[in-house]
């Protein structure tokens, strides 16, 4: 067995029937299907890598996302998880520009950086430059405002109880990452802090700036201090300053990622939540471990 073609279907859209499994075993030659979850996941054995265009053509537009693993160390020792619109719905910067009524220009640049089309940094240092001023009630505010991704306490309840370590690693603020991490249940978060005093934002954010690279060491350093291989890592993001991590991890996941990551990423979550990345890791829905 040289791959796994793990299938996971969004739950809410759609079913991975019998008939499903059947058509893309059939267009991958594969082996007989390893249920995980009864119609939202299975594991088609594969003798050799698949062709993904065919893969996608049997399932034919169905909202089940197809994601090819190496068999061998699958369950991986660390996480390092993106924030905004990864572990939670939301753009936390974008929520903030709403309260400070200038949602649609921020979230502009917002698309633009996240896309790889502006230099994070820049991006980052001009967003919050416009909301200084703001109280920092808005920080609150934004904070009720925010949804955690479906999945996402599970997978890290569940890659935490077989001794995996979790890190929320954000180009957003510690304000945010803090909470949400205690929400969730990551072992540890990094990000950017946002200044302010007086109860109001200076409109400026602490150097250095958490941006791409930053998240790339983390991955590094987090693996080197656990004693856990590079090979026996998973990272997930949907934006550009998520990509370096995620080529570099042993499994890399673009979950409902921008155009140029989910072009670039080795494997992606486009329909399924957070669930998804348990199944990849060959994990059956009978061994979740429940929400932190």
């Amino acid at each position: 067995m040289h791959t796994i073609l793990t299938l996971v279907a969004n739950r809410e859209a759609t079913t991975l029937s019998p008939a499903v499994l059947n058509r893309v075993r059939d267009a991958v030659r594969g082996a007989m299907p390893v249920i995980l979850s009864e119609g939202e996941a299975a594991d088609i054995p594969l003798a050799a890598p698949p062709k993904m265009d065919d893969v996608h053509a049997a399932l034919e537009g169905a909202a089940i996302d197809a994601i090819p693993v190496r068999p061998r160390g699958r369950r991986k020792g660390l996480l390092i998880a993106d924030m905004d619109s990864t572990i939670i719905t939301s753009e936390t910067l974008d929520e903030l520009a709403a309260i400070a009524g200038i949602g649609e220009k921020i979230a502009a640049i917002t698309a633009r950086a996240m896309n790889g089309e502006l230099d994070f940094k820049d991006a980052l240092r001009e967003r919050v430059g416009m909301l200084k001023g703001l109280s920092t009630d808005a920080l609150d505010q934004t904070w009720q405002r925010i949804r955690l991704t479906p999945g996402a306490a599970e997978l890290v309840a569940t890659m935490r109880a077989r001794g995996a370590l979790t890190a929320l690693v954000s180009g957003g603020f510690t304000f945010f990452t803090g909470r949400v991490a205690e929400a969730v249940g990551f072992d540890l978060h990094r990000s950017n802090e946002l200044l302010h005093a007086d109860g109001a934002l200076l409109g400026t954010v602490r150097e250095p700036i958490l941006d791409r690279s930053a998240k790339l060491d983390a991955l590094r350093d987090l693996a080197a201090e656990r004693g856990v291989q590079l090979k026996a890592t998973l990272a997930v993001g949907d934006g550009a300053n998520d990509l370096d991590m995620l080529r570099e991890a042993g499994l890399g996941i673009a979950f409902h990622a921008k155009p140029v990551v989910a072009a670039e990423a080795r494997a992606r979550v486009d329909h399924a939540d957070l669930r998804a990345l348990l199944f990849a890791q060959g994990y059956r829905a009978a061994e979740f471990t429940g929400a932190a």
